[in-house]
């Protein structure tokens, strides 16, 4: 029976025994094979009897098989050599350092370069390198086996054939063999791989259509590459261009520009950023308290506020950085520099003071009644004489994040919790909006909740995300919930606390108000505060303190000199009134990524202005001449308007260069009279 008759095998049922690899060759010769791994291969019968007969007929080398089961296998050099072709074929390259020359035909480099072609080629030029080396293995072993060189590369050509390799002949394995022959044994897989990398030639394109296609194909408003190819065309049309198709543009954009700047140019900077892995920041460093961050976070919930008017919550938060607790939140009708100074105030008033705080750079958080003499501030202009800031008086040192950088402010996170735990609660049915203008539920405006009912069940979902047992954070392990891991650590802190009068400094300045002329008392809000220290200053005016969220509690009463006086309940709470100033919040832009946008203006060296000047305008319309003109009867020219002679304007009242308009002395001299009317007198003047 021919080799070209005998049926071909996928793989070997069972793998041969192990070789050991000789001096000169850096392989075995002396592999061993049941029955049972014979039968079916090419040049062996279909069964395991049919194998032992021919085995015996022929007096094959022979051995007890060892472990259990006994029997006896037989040596490679023994079958038939379609069988041993075949079975080479299938084995695993081998691979082993042999003791050779130094000195071969490929220098370190060259070798070098042929294992990294080798890393970077894809999968199946891998698989063919294998079943190269495979087949060159199999020559060689038949050659020592006393086979002609040329007979032994036919019997591995004629089984590879019928494995069916592509390019498989005589001429092939020669090829092969010339190619590896001046290389180290161990090296020889990677000059095995195909070096055919399909067709590279491109056609021309002309310098000015290529500066024109990007000005126009790399855009924001991302135009599509067909349309930019039209346009192109027209206007390549006017210069003579000769233009290769469209799929050469598209293959030289990919081929040219990194993927980066390709975003950069038709997503912009926020998608641009997406493209670069998050930081990854080790929070367990801290202990509890001594990290927070802050933040502010607008629901998408109606909520009907006291007033009547209907509009959306903004809450600002202080999130514990090394637990993930919210630790404080203020809720209002729009965020504000008081907003976070009583977020904070809660915090401090609960637990203690923070040793760094983590801020963004909206107008609210930057402002320097909170962060004043910051050196290192970005927002608003830093001058030597600025007030000291409340968190600055504190001891706080503050930290400046990114804006809309989520990755630096770990409360981005919770954000996204109360989204869907808040926003999309039961009890705001018909209320919630949606998070973007396309996401507005069936049922929205149909509901606004009122601000009483909104921030319960804020209060009651907050204390459940800190409850929440099972956090995959690094100090939570998956098993602890905020609240645990915080507490533990608090109790083995160090906190610093804030003493009544810090946080009496907390609270909200009002205007000053005047206090009745009878009993001393004054009215806020609706509401009414008496303390018997205040009966001393009965017509006089005074300033107060306050938490806008607690009127019907007590406030803090201070001088104009700004010298406490005392605490004043409410005795009359008639009403309710949220005073926190109403101040636009205004986010920073992200900072301008140079390198890539270096990178991109580099690309355009046209702007797609100069590039729709230089498009062709379609030819005017070629009218025929009118066969009849009407004729014009009794019609004069008109005659041109004499200019009217124009008084010079009269000087007004307002307009003395020496009249003093100094608002610093006139706010001056108010201050002086209203210290005066107070009864109060500088030191200078004691005896």
């Amino acid at each position: 029976m021919t080799v070209t008759d005998m049926p071909s095998k996928t793989s070997l049922k069972v793998a041969s025994s192990q070789s050991v690899p000789t001096e000169n060759e850096g392989m075995s010769i002396a592999r061993w094979y049941s029955a049972a791994e014979l039968a079916g291969l090419p040049g062996m019968p279909q069964t395991h009897s049919a194998v032992v007969r021919i085995a015996k007929r022929d007096v094959w080398e022979s051995r007890r098989r060892p472990g259990k089961g006994g029997g006896r296998e037989y040596a490679i050099t023994s079958f038939p050599t379609a069988t041993q072709a075949a079975i080479l074929l299938r084995q695993q390259p081998v691979l082993v350092p042999v003791k050779t020359s130094k000195s071969t035909g490929y220098s370190e480099a060259q070798i070098a370069a042929a294992w990294q072609r080798y890393e970077s080629a894809p999968q199946h030029l891998k698989e063919e390198a294998q079943r190269r080396m495979r087949a060159l293995q199999a020559v060689e072993l038949l050659v020592t086996e006393g086979r002609r060189l040329m007979d032994a590369r036919a019997i591995v050509a004629a089984q590879l054939q019928i494995d069916n390799v592509r390019g498989a002949s005589v001429a092939s394995l020669g090829r092969w063999a010339a190619l590896i022959s001046p290389v180290e044994k161990q090296h020889r897989m990677a000059f095995l791989v195909s070096s055919y990398a399909g067709r590279t030639a491109t056609a021309d394109i002309p310098a000015e259509a290529w500066d024109a296609f990007k000005a126009d194909y790399l855009r924001v408003e991302q135009p599509s590459a067909n349309s930019c190819y039209e346009r192109l065309e027209r206007l390549a049309k006017v210069n003579g261009w000769a233009l290769p198709s469209l799929k050469t543009f598209q293959r030289r954009i990919e081929a040219e520009l990194p993927r980066g700047v390709l975003i950069l140019a038709r997503k912009g900077r926020e998608a641009f950023d997406r493209t670069f892995p998050a930081q990854e920041r080790d929070r367990s460093v801290f202990h509890a308290l001594e990290a927070v961050n802050a933040d502010g976070h607008k629901f998408d919930v109606f909520v009907r506020w006291p007033d009547g008017t209907i509009a959306r919550p903004i809450m600002v938060g202080v999130q514990d950085l090394y637990a993930g607790k919210m630790l404080g939140y203020r809720i209002a009708e729009t965020e504000s520099a008081d907003l976070a100074r009583f977020a904070f105030r809660d915090v401090i008033q609960r637990y203690g003071i923070p040793e760094k705080v983590w801020l963004d750079n909206g107008r609210g958080f930057a402002s320097k009644m909170l962060t004043g003499g910051i050196a290192n501030r970005f927002r608003f202009k830093v001058k030597p004489d600025d007030p000291v800031g409340i968190l600055t008086g504190l001891g706080c040192q503050i930290h400046w994040a990114t804006p809309y950088h989520g990755q630096a402010k770990p409360i981005e996170r919770a954000w996204r919790d109360f989204c869907d735990r808040i926003s999309k609660h039961p009890a705001f049915a018909g209320a919630y909006t949606g998070n973007k203008p396309d996401a507005k539920p069936e049922n929205y405006g149909s509901k606004a909740v009122p601000l009483e009912q909104f921030i319960r069940v804020v209060n009651e979902e907050v204390a459940a995300h800190n409850a929440r047992e099972g956090r995959r954070t690094r100090v939570c392990g998956g098993q602890r919930s905020f609240d645990q891991v915080f507490n533990a650590s608090y109790a083995q802190s160090t906190i610093r606390k804030a003493s009544t009068e810090q946080l009496r400094q907390l609270l909200l300045a009002t205007e000053v108000v005047t206090a009745d002329q009878r009993d001393g008392s004054v009215r806020l809000s609706g509401n009414r505060y008496w303390c018997e220290a205040m009966s001393a200053h009965a017509g006089k005016k005074l300033m107060l303190r306050f938490d806008p969220e607690a009127l019907h509690t007590n406030v803090e009463v201070y001088s104009l000199a700004n010298v406490h006086i005392g605490t004043a309940e409410c005795i009359a709470a008639v009403g309710f009134a949220d005073t926190v100033s109403a101040k636009e919040h205004a986010r920073a832009r992200k900072q301008y990524r140079r390198a890539a946008q270096t990178q991109l203006d580099a690309e355009r060296r046209m702007t797609a202005a100069q590039l729709a000047a230089q498009l062709p305008s379609p030819p005017p319309e070629n009218l025929p001449s009118a066969g009849v003109v009407a004729p014009m009867f009794n019609k004069r020219a008109p005659t041109p308007a004499t200019p009217q002679h124009q008084e010079p304007l009269q000087r007004t009242g307002t307009d003395d260069l020496h009249r003093d308009t100094s608002l610093s002395s006139f706010l001056e001299a108010q201050q002086v009279r209203q210290l005066r009317d107070s009864g109060w007198e500088p030191p200078e003047s004691y005896p």
